[in-house]
């Protein structure tokens, strides 16, 4: 694990992450368990952290409350993505070209009746960036099947890779993504890379500027 891990700071981020991402999928689809919601916060919490530097973009609004989120980790080869935790594909089972860029993106959420489409499409531009500074690049993705229709409509191809599962009480599907499908999207919404988020990386939180 990367030392940045321990770094107080950064561990409550992550924390933030989690809970925000797992309250507003409850919300979003209705569910009502507290002790779901507080196993699913610890359970995504864990997760995050087990992962070696990951990159979250954060949305908030004036009062510091989060109102968006979404994370993308370029994958060490040695870190067990949540792909293969929730469906048990392993990348090398879908990804043939053990020299490319396989990245993770994970954890959007945007909260409910709050944040519009353009605070959507930000989260989503900014973590598409990050994949596409190597065209040599891949994406993997849990969507929720709400979600995966919206990707397809903004002119996101994926591809299914399995069966969907029941996961923070949604539908949810695994996807691959190619680089010239994110990239399609990157260049008709590149001037979304200057709107502000708070960007979280390695213990330090920054203050995204155009």
């Amino acid at each position: 694990m990367h030392k940045s891990q321990f770094n107080p700071l950064y561990n409550n981020e992550l924390y933030n992450l989690a809970k925000f991402v797992v309250e507003e999928n409850f919300n979003h689809h209705n569910a009502d368990s507290n002790e779901d919601l507080r196993n699913e916060i610890t359970a995504v919490y864990k997760e995050e952290a087990s992962l070696n530097d990951s990159k979250i973009f954060f949305s908030k609004d004036f009062s510091n409350s989060i109102t968006g989120s979404i994370r993308v980790v370029r994958w060490n080869k040695k870190d067990i993505l949540p792909i293969e935790k929730l469906f048990s594909i392993h990348p090398y089972q879908v990804i043939e070209n053990q020299n490319i860029d396989i990245w993770h993106i994970g954890r959007f959420a945007v909260k409910k009746d709050r944040s519009g489409f353009k605070t959507f499409k930000a989260l989503m531009t900014s973590a598409i960036n990050e994949v596409c500074k190597n065209e040599n690049s891949v994406a993997l993705a849990e969507c929720d099947a709400k979600l995966l229709k919206t990707l397809i409509l903004l002119g996101i191809e994926c591809t299914t890779l399995s069966d969907s599962i029941e996961y923070l009480g949604s539908e949810t599907i695994p996807v691959l993504i190619s680089y010239a499908g994110l990239k399609s999207f990157l260049d008709k919404n590149k001037n979304l890379l200057h709107e502000g988020l708070t960007t979280v990386q390695k213990g330090a939180i920054l203050k995204k500027t155009a």
